[in-house]
């Protein structure tokens, strides 16, 4: 099921929030969606969801419109968690699971088995306002789950997460990946976008302003990273020729330099200084190419 975005525009009033936006994300795709505050990310997941009207344009998911009836095969993750504090996690769960079209005798073994993935098997008869928010946003992820959408849009889902829980949330959404589920996903966490995407798209004030596979995004983006660990000065990099960004650490430099061939006469400006311990050329980052592409609009 490919879903589809053609000529995609909201406006409100003389704002306008998402323009003329077009994506196309194949099935057993996991598309990362990026962008600043504001940047009509969210916007987009609301009109993908039928929660907000287009102002012109068509989505399509399986070349047919995406209406209520189709709630059964959506699961939805949004940025403002929205779970009722005073109920149970069973009686939370069950409620939204029945909601999404499952029967009730379905709904406990599976909740039974995420909690036990999730390490929390206790947390069945809790409140919700009893949890700690990282364990509150494992809650609401299988709220969003439970039902086996094929389709599965997440808003920032790894925020509030330590380390060792973003790594598990990591981990189910790639295995839901691998079972066939279609994933879009926004977050500010540009290297777990970087993990986890092929293709995405990064919005300013509505607009894509890079779009593609990450492979051929980090390529065209034609600058390096280059990092070197040395036992003598690296400041006259500062200065060198190429070398768009210089950043010294306590092990040496980081350098941004305009492309592969700045590297072999940093080489050999190189020799017969010191030691070198460290000569690393590597692709840029995400967070680089998110940077300059967005600039002051970043968070």
């Amino acid at each position: 099921m490919t879903l589809l975005i053609n000529n995609v525009t909201k406006r409100f009033g003389d704002f306008t929030a998402v323009d003329n936006l077009n994506l196309t994300i194949p099935k057993n795709e996991m598309f990362g969606f990026l962008g600043g505050n504001g940047a009509g990310k969210t916007t987009t997941f609301r009109m993908l969801l039928g929660l907000l009207d287009k102002t012109e344009g068509e989505i399509t998911w399986n070349n047919d419109s995406i209406s209520y009836d189709k709630s059964h095969l959506i699961g939805y993750l949004p940025e403002e968690r929205g779970l009722y504090p005073k109920l149970t996690v069973k009686n939370q769960i069950t409620y939204l699971a029945k909601l999404r079209g499952m029967a009730k005798p379905d709904i406990l073994p599976e909740l039974e088995k995420w909690l036990e993935r999730f390490k929390v098997p206790e947390y069945m008869n809790k409140k919700v306002e009893e949890l700690s928010k990282g364990n509150q946003q494992k809650i609401q992820f299988i709220s969003a789950v439970i039902h086996k959408p094929e389709l599965l849009i997440l808003d920032e889902p790894f925020s509030g997460l330590d380390p060792v829980n973003v790594e598990m949330l990591k981990e189910a959404v790639l295995d839901l990946k691998e079972q066939g589920t279609t994933i879009v996903f926004s977050s500010h966490q540009m290297a777990v976008v970087e993990e986890l995407c092929e293709n995405l798209c990064i919005l300013q004030k509505g607009r894509p302003v890079v779009q593609g596979a990450l492979r051929e995004i980090k390529r065209s983006f034609g600058k390096k990273n280059l990092r070197i660990h040395a036992d003598f000065s690296l400041e006259f990099l500062k200065e060198f020729p190429g070398v768009v960004k210089y950043r010294r650490n306590n092990e040496g430099c980081e350098l941004q330099i305009l492309n592969e061939n700045v590297s072999q006469d940093i080489f050999q400006a190189l020799q017969n200084k010191g030691f070198i311990r460290k000569f690393d050329l590597e692709e840029p980052s995400l967070n680089d190419i998110f940077i300059e592409k967005v600039g002051a609009s970043y968070e």
